[in-house]
């Protein structure tokens, strides 16, 4: 492919974990061409996300599975932005179809879902026996731009932070105790979220023997899940600091937890970027997809002849991969990442 460009729009991810995997790649695109203004396009959520990047020159709000006819008005309007290079992390079709909306003298992307045609470079995506297998995603994005001589620089996923916003939660979260993030919710679908109960119960273990401060994080439509929580729970959790500031906040207060109890969902990959230790609970999902090499904490799985299913409802109705998963297991998970870190003393497990 060329060496030079001045104009790159990347196309980001739709997920917000996938997002946050996606950085690395992101960061050796800025780092192979320092001089081209670089653009990064993706949903509401996912800009939201990367605000605050310092070496992101600006972001494109996308809307969400426009008409084509809208589409192509989009693409027209933002045309300039990827004159000489658009990336295309997303798989699908529609992704694709979009960059040659845009018109990008060169458009990379991996040769999934028949799309090959619409990009000038479209890289084969890992396979074994002929068949696609998953691979840590963040390596999937940075093996795409390595085809434009990206070198990955080892240092992770990132992500900026509003420093007003920082400041405004660092000073509510300030306390001698633990601080504690629950994050119940996975936009995925069912069968990626433990049962609320599960979670309350955990917190009422872990209090017991290590009083901390408590926060719920949770977002719009998962109001049926908080209270459920809240419900159950006899801890009593701190309001989210500056709740006004929606995803720059939830970004500062993971940045700042002494551990995060989640399902494998987005706040999980905004924990890794920020180096906090993490206790996951992952179900149908493959962990191919997120085992990586920058997480601190753990992940807690049960092997089933049936997982994983990929599925956002259980075939199978029992949801077995995570109702099988304790919230004594989750508990003590949680107080070893606590204790690893120094923020609190020894537990012994049997405690909870």
């Amino acid at each position: 492919m060329k060496a030079t460009a001045q104009q790159i729009l990347a196309l980001a991810p739709n997920w917000i974990g996938d997002a946050v995997m996606c950085t690395p790649a992101l960061r050796a695109l800025r780092h192979r061409y320092p001089d081209a203004q670089f653009s990064v396009a993706g949903r509401e959520g996912v800009c939201a996300l990367l605000s605050d990047t310092p070496w992101i020159d600006r972001l494109i709000e996308l809307p969400e599975k426009p008409s084509f006819s809208r589409m192509l008005a989009i693409a027209r309007k933002i045309r300039p932005a990827g004159r000489d290079l658009v990336v295309v992390f997303p798989h699908s079709f529609r992704a694709a179809l979009f960059a040659r909306l845009v018109g990008g003298r060169q458009r990379l992307g991996y040769a999934r879902n028949g799309r090959a045609w619409l990009l000038t470079h479209a890289c084969a995506p890992h396979r074994e026996s002929g068949r696609i297998t998953p691979v840590y995603m963040a390596r999937e994005y940075v093996e795409l731009v390595a085809a434009l001589g990206c070198e990955d620089d080892g240092t992770g996923l990132e992500l900026g932070l509003s420093e007003n916003v920082l400041q405004d939660v660092k000073a509510q979260l300030a306390a001698d105790k633990p601080v504690i993030a629950i994050a119940p919710g996975a936009a995925f679908g069912p069968s990626k979220r433990w049962m609320p109960e599960a979670f309350a119960e955990t917190v009422n273990r872990i209090n017991a023997v290590c009083p901390a401060t408590f926060l719920l994080l949770t977002g719009p439509g998962e109001e049926a899940i908080r209270d459920a929580i809240l419900e159950r729970a006899t801890v009593e959790f701190m309001p989210m600091p500056r709740a006004d500031a929606g995803l720059a906040a939830l970004k500062a207060v993971i940045s700042l937890v002494d551990v995060l109890i989640c399902n494998d969902s987005g706040p999980r990959h905004i924990a890794v970027a920020f180096k906090r230790p993490i206790v996951c609970v992952m179900g149908p999902t493959s962990p191919k997809y997120s085992e990586g090499p920058y997480e601190i904490g753990q992940v807690l799985r049960v092997p089933l002849d049936c997982s994983p299913c990929q599925q956002p409802v259980c075939p199978l109705e029992h949801h077995r991969c995570m109702r099988d998963i304790s919230p004594e297991q989750v508990a003590q998970a949680a107080l070893r990442c606590l204790t690893e870190a120094g923020a609190v003393t020894t537990v012994t497990d049997t405690a909870v």
